[in-house]
């Protein structure tokens, strides 16, 4: 029997949005070897408009990736680097006395840009990160009594290491889970590692972020966003998230289960893998492989399964495997 392929006819036409998937991945290519599962997130995040918290050990591309992900969107972009004296003021703003004027201007502080970088987030004390409370769940701020309504897009790159605790500050759980994707990056195969190093060999100034070209702009970004809302999702798929997040408030070896802001962020993160493959609907393998993603910073363990040496993405497994998977 000879084979036969399945081919289906999209109800949204996702042309451009693969087309624009695959030029970021060009760019940021041109300086990153491998990690293409962060690449993919990053890219996703930016469909689902949605934070993403970078985390990994020195060295691994981190807050280069964020810097290239802001490259290839023509908007505003700003780098924040956290540190154990910064004030709420330095990351918001604060009124400055006109003399002239007599009266208080407010001056804005860089957090007022489209892209974020936050270098380092747990690095600042904890009322340091209170500020980004409402700006990143409302996208706007309040100081004096003024609310300020942030442009679009907005969207908050953080990095953090997860080894070195001296002189951090934990994040606070309410804030962790404002971010769409936790990110978790691993050091390159051995295989990426050779590459780079030929790479470097070869080309001194890899890192010359002025090769990356601008892919999107902010109307583009805006018009893919609203076409990864369009994707379809079946009511049955609808079901399957809800219970894989109601399993984490019911697992034995959790202590804290994850928010209704998991389920939501499941369903975006779907969404938006979906579409970056040209398909207008969700498939279990698309919440599968967001759920790790969406889940991973929103739930805690026990006491004894930490001492166990359990690992939260156990847990996400057993749970994924616990459950029917919906066709």
């Amino acid at each position: 029997m000879p084979e036969t392929e399945t081919t289906f006819t999209s109800r949204i036409d996702l042309t451009g949005l693969q087309q624009a998937v695959e030029q970021i991945n060009a760019e940021i290519h041109k300086i990153i070897v491998g990690q293409q599962q962060m690449v993919d997130f990053l890219i996703a995040a930016l469909l689902a408009d949605g934070h993403v918290l970078l985390e990994g050990v020195p060295g691994i591309a981190k807050t280069l990736a964020a810097k290239l992900i802001a490259r290839t969107v023509s908007v505003g972009y700003s780098r924040i680097q956290f540190t154990p004296d910064l004030m709420p003021s330095d990351v918001l703003g604060t009124s400055v006395f006109n003399m002239k004027k007599s009266d208080f201007e407010f001056n804005k502080g860089p957090i007022f840009s489209n892209l974020i970088l936050i270098d380092e987030i747990n690095r600042a004390p904890a009322k340091t990160q209170a500020a980004l409370f409402e700006v990143m769940e409302e996208r706007q701020i309040t100081v004096d009594g003024i609310r300020h309504v942030m442009e679009k897009p907005f969207l908050v790159f953080a990095t953090q290491n997860p080894i070195e605790q001296e002189g951090t500050y934990r994040l606070p759980e309410a804030q962790i889970d404002r971010f769409l994707f936790k990110i978790e990056i691993d050091y390159p195969s051995l295989e990426e590692e050779s590459k780079l190093l030929t790479a470097f060999h070869a080309n001194a100034n890899l890192h010359d972020l002025s090769k990356v070209k601008a892919v999107l702009t902010a109307k583009s970004l805006a018009d893919y966003q609203d076409k990864v809302r369009q994707i379809r999702i079946e009511a049955h798929l609808i079901a399957y998230i809800a219970q894989i997040v109601h399993q984490t408030r019911n697992h034995a070896g959790v202590y804290l289960g994850a928010s209704p802001r998991a389920s939501l962020a499941t369903m975006a993160g779907a969404k938006a893998l979906a579409a970056m493959q040209g398909r207008d609907f969700v498939t279990p393998e698309d919440i599968q492989r967001t759920v790790h993603a969406t889940l991973r910073h929103r739930i805690l363990l026990t006491p004894e399964k930490e001492m166990e040496g359990v690992q939260t993405e156990d847990i996400i497994k057993q749970i994924i495997e616990k459950i029917e998977v919906p066709r």
